[in-house]
C-alpha cells in the first residue's frame, strides 16, 4: 500500500466532495422540496453516474436472486430510510451542525460491530465513543448552541441516519458482498431504491416535476447527487490502493469540510458549543478508527483494475 502526495491530494478532494453535500442538501430542502422526491431523483442520478462507471470498467448488472437480501438491504439501510431522516433534519438545522452529527457513524458503528462480533472490545474505542456522545450532548444540551432552542429537537433525527449507515456497514461487513464489488452493489441497491421511491413520492404528493423549473435547489440535488456517486466510487478506488485505515480518514475531512462549505455557502456562523461538539466529535473518530487494516469484503473489480 502506497501513500503518495497524490493519494493525498485525492483524500483531501473526497473530504472536501462530501462535505461540499450536506450544504447542497441545504440549499435543496430551502424551497419545500420534500424527502421522497428528492430522494427519488438522487438516486436516478446515482445510477445514471454509477452505471457509467460500472460499464467502463466492464461489469455487468447483477440481479440474481441470490443477491436480493444483500441489495434491500442496502436500499434501505444506506440510501431510503436514512435519506429521509437527513432530508428532514436538512430542513431544520445548520448545515455545519447536521455535518457533525452525520459523522457520528464510526460511534455507532463500535456497539453494533460489537454485538455482531465484527470488532473486538478495545477501552481506546469506548473513550472515543464517549467523546463522540460528549458532541452531542453538548450540541444539544446548552440552550445557547443552537440558533434556536426547538431545532434541539431535531438532532436526535438528524442521528437516525448514521445508526442507519453504521447498521448496513456492519451487516455487509457480517455478510459479505457475494463476490460483488461495492459499485456493482450500490448501482444495484440504487436501482431498487428507484424502484421503491418512485410510488412513494407520487402517493405522498412528493413529486418533483423536472419540467416545473430548474433553479438553485433542483441544481443542488443533481450536484450533490453526482458528487456522492463520484466520490463512493473514488472511496472504491482509495480503499484497493492505499487500504481502509488511509482511506478512513476521509471522516474527518468530511466533518471539516462540512462545516467550512456550510460557512461559505449557506453563510451559518456557530457558537462556542457546536466548535466544541465539533472537536470532540473528531476527537472520538480518532479514537474510534482501528488502528490496523480491516478485513475487506472480496472485491474482484479492485482487483482486475490493478489495485
Amino acid at each position: 500500500m502506497t501513500t503518495s502526495p497524490a493519494l493525498y491530494g485525492i483524500l483531501l478532494l473526497m473530504g472536501a466532495g462530501w462535505g461540499l453535500s450536506v450544504a447542497l442538501s441545504k440549499i435543496a430542502v430551502s424551497t419545500g422540496h420534500q424527502p421522497f422526491g428528492l430522494i427519488f431523483w438522487q438516486l436516478v442520478v446515482t445510477v445514471v453516474v454509477l452505471g457509467a462507471i460500472a460499464w467502463k470498467r466492464g461489469k455487468r448488472l447483477e440481479l440474481g436472486r441470490v443477491y436480493w437480501r444483500l441489495f434491500v438491504m442496502v436500499a434501505m439501510f444506506g440510501a431510503v430510510l436514512p435519506d429521509i431522516f437527513f432530508y428532514i433534519s436538512a430542513a431544520r438545522l445548520p448545515g455545519g451542525v447536521l455535518a457533525i452529527a452525520i459523522s457520528s457513524v464510526p460511534m455507532f458503528s463500535l456497539p453494533i460491530a460489537l454485538m455482531l462480533r465484527n470488532e473486538q472490545f478495545s477501552w481506546r474505542r469506548i473513550l472515543g465513543l464517549m467523546l463522540g456522545l460528549a458532541g452531542i450532548v453538548l450540541l444539544i444540551g446548552p440552550e445557547a448552541s443552537l440558533p434556536e432552542r426547538a431545532m434541539a429537537a431535531f438532532v436526535p433525527v438528524a442521528l437516525i441516519a448514521p445508526l442507519l449507515y453504521a447498521t448496513e456497514g456492519n451487516l455487509v461487513a457480517k455478510w459479505g458482498t457475494q463476490g460483488l464489488d461495492s459499485v456493482q452493489t450500490l448501482l444495484a441497491a440504487s436501482l431498487l431504491g428507484v424502484v421503491l421511491t418512485l410510488p412513494l413520492a407520487l402517493i405522498t404528493g412528493q413529486w418533483i416535476d423536472p419540467m416545473a423549473g430548474f433553479g438553485a435547489p433542483e441544481a443542488a440535488l443533481v450536484a450533490g447527487a453526482v458528487i456522492h456517486a463520484l466520490v463512493y466510487a473514488a472511496y472504491v478506488w482509495m480503499v484497493g490502493r492505499a487500504g481502509s485505515v488511509f482511506t478512513a480518514q476521509t471522516s474527518y475531512l468530511v466533518t471539516g469540510f462540512g462545516v467550512i462549505w456550510s460557512m461559505i455557502l449557506l453563510s451559518e456562523s456557530y457558537s462556542a458549543y457546536v466548535w466544541g461538539a465539533l472537536g470532540l466529535m473528531l476527537a472520538g473518530i480518532f479514537m474510534v478508527q482501528p488502528r490496523l487494516p480491516m478485513r475487506l469484503a472480496p472485491s474482484p473489480g479492485l482487483e482486475e483494475t490493478g489495485t
